[in-house]
Order: structure tokens, then sequence, then C-alpha cells
């Protein structure tokens, strides 16, 4: 749940950022700034990662992922 609010945060942060930046240009940062944040939660929901569908599938997922968090804490 937690990485689920991260990327809709990072996806809305940017889409406010880009909507500020284009608005300014444009002239219209209302309409602007709401399409970024708009466009910006569409993207924070494509981030997030899938979870696998058959129990094998979800077996190999759970063993990579505890694979690669090892090798993050070992340096």
């Amino acid at each position: 749940m937690a990485k689920e609010r991260k990327y809709t945060g990072l996806g809305l942060a940017l889409g406010a950022a880009l909507g500020a930046v284009f608005g300014v240009l444009a002239g219209h940062v209302g309409a602007w700034l709401a399409i970024g944040v708009a466009i910006g939660m569409l993207l924070g929901v494509s981030m997030r990662r899938k979870e696998a569908a058959c129990p094998q599938c979800a077996a190999i997922h759970k063993m990579h992922l505890h694979v690669t968090n090892q090798e993050r804490a070992d340096g």
C-alpha cells in the first residue's frame, strides 16, 4: 500500500510541476495545472507493479524480490 501511495504521489508531483511549467509558458496556469495533475495521476497509477496471476509466477517473483533485497543489504 505504501508503494502505491509513493508512485501516485510521484506522478502527482511530476504532473503538477509539468503543468505549472506549461501553464507559465502558455499563460493559462490553472488549466495546464489541472491537466498536468490529471496526467500525473494516470502516470502514477500506471507505474505500480501488477501482482502475479498464477501461484508459480508469484513464487518466482517472491524469490526474485528476496534475492534483490539481500543484494541491496549486502551493499
